[in-house]
């Protein structure tokens, strides 16, 4: 599904891709099923990270390999802003169309920064590349962004579609008319593989309670330091 690129491999020695390919069946929805989910969810990471200092949950493994990612670029790592407002300013995951919903509710909880995408809203095939620093994008917010020399990003044959530090396209954005979506996880050194499997698995079962008629299509893992991809 995806062509990766030697330079993306040789640039980010230890990162992964981990990709999610779903149809969805809108015929059935139950929003409510979701909800429930999301507010224990809520409550589960308030519990377990409420007034913990940032700097102790910086050093936590996953949280660690992005803030070592981020620090490169002179940025923060912004799960790690959002787990601050969820537990200490009492703010919830956003409640918005429930496929981005189910992302955010699963991004969370491993703290694996995750886009999603339509995929039938994507042009030809879609690559993954090491910026050269001169690709520019509107990004989901509709801004025009340059991207970072060395960032990991995506793009199809019209556009860069996504890239860590300005994240995803506005053009491929996931809608309530999303039949096909394609998760993409991008993976810094420091994350093992069944680390990015388990939030695989936590997508699909939180798209599965909103959309049960929906089924994942392809499930892949994609490390920079091996040829093959694994397909579970």
């Amino acid at each position: 599904m995806i062509q990766v690129s030697d330079n993306w491999r040789t640039a980010h020695p230890g990162g992964a891709l981990g990709l999610l390919s779903m149809q969805i069946d809108r015929a059935q929805e139950n929003q409510a099923k979701l909800d429930r989910e999301r507010l224990a969810l809520e409550n589960q990471l308030r519990e377990q990270y409420l007034d913990v200092p940032r700097a102790e949950i910086r050093q936590l493994p996953v949280m660690d390999a992005y803030t070592q990612y981020y620090k490169r670029f002179k940025k923060t790592y912004h799960v790690l802003l959002q787990l601050d407002s969820l537990c200490n300013k009492q703010r919830s995951i956003p409640h918005t169309e429930p496929l981005v919903q189910a992302m955010f509710m699963a991004e969370m909880k491993s703290f694996i920064l995750t886009a999603g995408h339509d995929l039938d809203l994507t042009r030809g095939k879609i690559h993954l590349d090491s910026s050269q620093g001169n690709e520019n994008y509107q990004n989901l917010r509709g801004d025009q962004v340059t991207c970072k020399a060395g960032d990991m990003l995506m793009s199809d044959s019209q556009a860069v579609i996504c890239s860590i530090l300005y994240g995803q396209d506005q053009r491929t954005r996931i809608t309530q008319d999303t039949r096909r979506v394609l998760y993409v996880m991008y993976v810094p050194p420091g994350i093992e593989t069944v680390t990015v499997e388990n939030h695989i698995r936590d997508i699909e079962r939180n798209a599965g309670l909103v959309f049960p008629g929906s089924k994942a299509v392809e499930r892949q893992v994609i490390r920079a330091g091996s040829p093959a991809t694994l397909t579970f």
